[in-house]
């Protein structure tokens, strides 16, 4: 991993930007540069060809001066502990925007599910389960899911903590199943939340979301999940989507069910029918009105940043664009709003179901959706303010500094009152 698109630098430099603008306590700076807590753990798993293979995996606390750790859990194999630290950062700076009573973390575990089948994947998730047991729980770290862990996988987790402590343990885990106390619009949270973004975005910007062009890049499940709803909330037209073997493209909109089905049937979006297949990086670089990266980190860097078209460029994935793009795309005049507002729907409807799992008392996805909707475009508004309040002191600073601004500062009063600088 290069040194420029190492995550952790990227997610530190950011800090650095933010840390410069609004002149931080050096003190509370050098505390935010660095996790808190790190741990690496190695689990046995026997496997189905009868050979035991070992998985190593990691759990980062970043800091836990405003709530408990939060954060999910990554099956991933090219998972590392920098991403992992990093991860745990930008998931601290999004609780704190949000203003939802957590700290950041994250986890991960390095190894493809794709060659493993559900037993192997149980045994997996349980064993990590028992390694991290001692540093988790609902008043100390709330993992959740993330890139290639499902709700099934939170279930088993849950299940495993739960038999260690003796008893029923449902808010030690988010993003389980309805069935066992999850919340109702979690599955929607972190593209619905977007959405919210988007919906505010398109008026400052006076967009018509009705007759806008959108490209997403990333057909997992954010990525999924702001096709259908840009096309449900707003009659927004999706000329443009990918996955990992590339996009696929239609100037006159695309069809969701036939890419799903290609998807499905072959393997990839780009074996649907009566479409033009382009790279990833072209998709990137589309003439449209919206570009929404919901895949991975690193997309639009210094090398293609002057190439951006998009008028508003919404970043529902976890850092898709690196700090030496910022000021190029806010020279050109995109609005880049930053990903740790964009998708904070998913770890804001994760304190949802915290929340309930604590009261033992469950709300109508109506009434989720509701107070989501007012979280976000509170912080979205605050991020705008924060911008516009820098401007008129003659500093031109990004939405993602503005931020930054506002998240680090929360964490920085909540250390500095609870006497740790």
């Amino acid at each position: 991993m290069s040194e420029e698109l190492n995550p952790f630098k990227i997610a530190q430099e950011q800090l650095d930007k933010a840390a410069e603008v609004m002149k931080l306590d050096k003190h509370a700076h050098e505390i935010l540069r660095e996790p808190m807590q790190e741990v690496a753990v190695h689990m046995p798993v026997k496997m189905r060809d009868g050979n035991t293979k070992v998985f190593n995996g990691f759990r980062v606390l970043y800091n836990n001066a405003r709530g408990p750790g939060k954060g999910g859990i990554r099956f991933h194999p090219q998972e590392s502990i920098d991403t992992v630290r990093a991860l745990s950062a930008w998931m601290t700076w999004k609780c704190s925007l949000a203003n939802v009573p957590y700290g950041g973390a994250k986890g991960g575990i390095i190894c493809d599910t794709k060659s493993m089948n559900d037993v192997e994947i149980e045994a997996l998730s349980r064993g990590y389960i028992r390694a991290i047991n001692k540093f988790i729980g609902p008043q100390i770290d709330v993992p959740a899911p993330d890139v290639y862990t499902t709700p099934q996988i939170m279930a088993w987790m849950m299940d495993e903590f739960s038999k260690i402590q003796g008893h029923n343990e449902f808010g030690v885990i988010t993003g389980k199943p309805l069935e066992v106390w999850g919340s109702e619009g979690r599955g929607d949270a972190t593209a619905t939340g977007g959405m919210y973004v988007l919906r505010e975005a398109a008026k400052m910007q006076k967009i018509d979301l009705k007759n806008a062009k959108i490209a997403v890049q990333g057909f997992g499940n954010a990525g999924t999940f702001a096709f259908t709803l840009a096309k449900e909330m707003f009659g927004s037209k999706v000329v443009a989507i990918s996955d990992s073997n590339g996009g696929v493209y239609n100037p006159k909109g695309l069809d969701f069910e036939k890419l799903r089905e290609a998807k499905e049937k072959k393997g990839s979006v780009q074996d649907a029918k009566d479409v033009e297949k382009i790279s990833n990086e072209e998709l990137l670089e589309l003439d449209v009105d919206v570009l929404i990266p919901a895949a991975i980190e690193n997309q639009v860097t210094k090398r293609n940043a002057d190439k951006i078209n998009a008028k508003i460029l919404l970043e529902l994935a976890n850092g898709p664009v690196t700090p030496d793009a910022d000021d190029i795309l806010m020279e050109r005049g995109v609005l880049d709003m930053p990903d740790f507002l964009v998708n904070s729907g998913g770890v804001t409807v994760s304190y949802f179901e915290w929340v309930q799992n604590i009261a033992g008392y469950y709300w109508e996805a109506q009434e989720v959706y509701a107070k989501l909707d007012k979280i976000i475009t509170k912080s979205f508004n605050d991020v705008i303010a924060t911008r516009k309040a820098y401007a008129d002191k003659k500093m031109k600073i990004a939405p993602r500094t503005a931020a930054y601004i506002i998240a680090v500062d929360r964490v920085a009063k909540a250390m500095k009152a609870r006497g740790w600088y």
